[in-house]
């Protein structure tokens, strides 16, 4: 089983920039695909960013498409969100979360690990 601890939220002005990171501990953190989900107060989690356990296909919401990149570095086991051109609305709590040889997938019931997330508050 992989763990694993975000970091890097925080406040930003709209229009600005954060780099999430999320550490993993496990042997076999190379064979989860990996994702990062958000959730706002009063609204249910919601999918973001993915990344295969190949590394080789990235999927995102249409809500972050262009804004936000997801990369993975599996000699370091962390994954990365890049997130651009902040807006209010990206206001939530990011969670990071990993699915044993995941193929994409953006509900967040087929993952098997979670951190324990990463406030990110957007002014306006």
């Amino acid at each position: 089983q992989v763990q694993l601890a975000e970091s890097g939220g925080g406040l930003v002005q709209a229009g600005g920039s954060l780099r999430l990171s999320c550490a993993a501990s496990g042997r076999t953190f190379s064979r989860y695909a990996t994702g990062w989900f958000r959730q706002a107060p009063g609204k249910e989690r919601e999918f973001v960013a993915v990344i295969t356990w190949t590394g080789g296909d990235t999927y995102y919401a249409d809500s972050v498409k262009g804004r936000f990149t997801i990369s993975r570095d599996n000699a370091k086991k962390a994954i990365y969100l890049q997130m651009n051109s902040l807006e209010p609305e990206d206001t939530a709590v990011y969670y990071c979360a990993a699915e044993w040889q995941g193929l994409g997938s953006q509900k967040s019931y087929t993952y098997d690990a979670w951190g324990q997330g990463t406030q990110v508050t957007v002014s306006s």
